[in-house]
């Protein structure tokens, strides 16, 4: 029996709902206002379908939120062809790493099955066709059998080196960051027979990615005071506005100071950067986010709706849900929900 692999005007059909369900800026604008829980809710609603919330906990919104999105990419998945199917089965990826990290230190803490259950988002899996993978590694309390269990996989190495360096210090940060390093890894290997429109916006995503990545890794490197010479095997090379060279100066800073003097001083040799103003420092409460905007910025400043590009619109669209539904959920929805809690809290006390 042959399978029937989409073209993009039938991709393209199918996604004609994502424009509905991505917030435009006022929107944005009116959940920083927002001071009741419900109330976000009520209005984040239409822009997730399906969401309901029974306690109105950050954990539970937070994972009912990205079980819809995961759900929409997914919908994308079944819809697309074959390049924008694998590509977005990569980014799914990034999910199923954080499973794994959760399920680890669930077994670390002692959790029993159910609660380590509870501590993932199951959803990704069905999408990457390995429930059953991830089901049976819930169900193993001992990490010396995790680690056995993830021999034969592309886990084997970063959960191998992870748990050695957490026997030692009792630290996870190596465990995380080899698996953080795995997806970005994946994320910019070579991917054959792209059309000129899906390489250009897939290297340019995966580039700007990257670029975050290791510029976070660092920054949380000096504010943790890890090792430098550990911290410089976790930089993943895929450079946008940043070589390696330009990384393992900014590794070698002492402070915060002197690493955002330098970030902003290599960032400003881009043209793209300097003509948007940039002064990052460490007085700033979420500067990586900061600059995490400014990289999307350019993403779409680089890649403009062309409605009689079928192939094109198709591609942007697609991209344009993975970079402003991510943005709208971790940069502006998940920060004012945990505001507004806290505050209530606060009142209570």
């Amino acid at each position: 029996m042959s399978v029937i692999v989409p073209s993009y005007a039938y991709t393209y059909i199918k996604t004609g709902f994502l424009k509905k369900l991505i917030m435009d800026s006022e929107a944005l604008e009116r959940i920083k206002s927002i001071n009741d829980i419900h109330e976000l809710i009520n209005f984040i609603e239409p822009y997730y379908p399906d969401l309901s919330i029974k306690n109105y906990e950050i954990e539970e919104i937070e994972k009912k939120i990205y079980n819809i999105h995961i759900k929409l990419i997914g919908r994308l998945i079944s819809s697309s062809p074959n390049n924008i199917r694998n590509f977005l089965r990569d980014f799914l990826l990034k999910y199923e790493i954080m499973n794994i990290r959760q399920i680890i230190i669930g077994s670390i803490l002692g959790m029993n099955i159910e609660e380590k259950r509870n501590n993932i988002n199951p959803i990704v899996h069905e999408y990457l066709d390995n429930t059953e993978f991830i089901e049976n590694l819930i169900k193993i309390t001992n990490i010396e059998e995790i680690q056995l269990y993830l021999k034969n996989t592309k886990y084997n190495y970063p959960v191998r080196e992870g748990l050695l360096y957490f026997r030692s210090t009792n630290e996870v940060f190596v465990l995380e960051s080899f698996l953080d390093q795995l997806y970005f890894i994946n994320f910019k290997k070579s991917r054959k027979a792209l059309n000129k429109i899906e390489n250009a916006m897939i290297s340019l995503y995966t580039k700007y990615q990257t670029e975050i990545y290791n510029i976070n890794l660092i920054y949380r490197g000096i504010l943790n005071n890890i090792d430098r010479y550990l911290l410089s095997q976790f930089i993943v090379k895929n450079s946008l506005f940043l070589n390696y060279d330009m990384m393992q100066s900014l590794i070698r800073q002492k402070e915060l100071d002197s690493f955002f003097k330098l970030l902003n001083r290599f960032l400003r040799k881009s043209i793209e950067i300097r003509t948007i103003g940039i002064n990052f420092n460490s007085e700033m409460d979420y500067p990586i986010w900061e600059l995490e905007k400014i990289y999307q910025k350019i993403f779409f400043n680089k890649f403009k709706l062309e409605v009689g590009n079928i192939d094109y619109s198709t591609i942007y669209r697609i991209f344009e849900l993975l970079v402003k539904k991510e943005k709208e959920i971790k940069l502006i929805i998940i920060p004012n929900m945990i505001r507004i809690i806290h505050d209530k809290y606060k009142m209570l006390e």
